[in-house]
């Protein structure tokens, strides 16, 4: 059994909030995570500058293609088809916008909630470690 302050003793430290690094991944690659929070970043950045005007872009060209094509063939059942197809593609265009805009926020608030909540548990055992009965022993 190892006792506190055995050369092989396992335990915890916890440094006050002046102690937290700027960064609070452990040493390493930060794949514990899965992303580092600069890579979190970068990904809701490609979504803000690129994936989102692009598909805007790309959304509205396919519209006005299609929309062309309903009024060239005015009068035939292809073109309230296709009349039927935009509508249907305006509301997967939204679904798809939101879903990017979703994404985005949630990938730039992960890393602050990751922090929020080390530094919450670490309050909670501070708090606990002051009222603990077994301190000394």
């Amino acid at each position: 059994m190892n006792m506190p302050g055995d050369a092989n003793s396992t335990g915890t430290r916890l440094n006050g909030r002046d102690g937290v690094p700027a960064d609070p991944l452990p040493p390493g690659d930060g794949s514990a995570f899965g992303s580092t929070p600069a890579e979190k970043k970068a990904a809701a950045d490609t979504i803000e500058t690129e994936l989102e005007p692009n598909t805007r872009k790309a959304a509205a060209g396919a519209k006005e293609n299609t929309s062309a094509a309903a009024r060239t063939l005015d009068g035939w059942e292809t073109a309230s088809g296709l009349k039927k197809v935009t509508e249907t593609w305006d509301q997967q265009v939204k679904t798809l916008m939101g879903r990017l805009s979703a994404e985005k926020t949630s990938l730039r608030g992960a890393s602050g909630l990751f922090v929020q909540n080390d530094v919450r548990t670490g309050d909670e055992l501070r708090a606990l470690s002051r009222k603990s009965k077994l301190e000394g022993l």
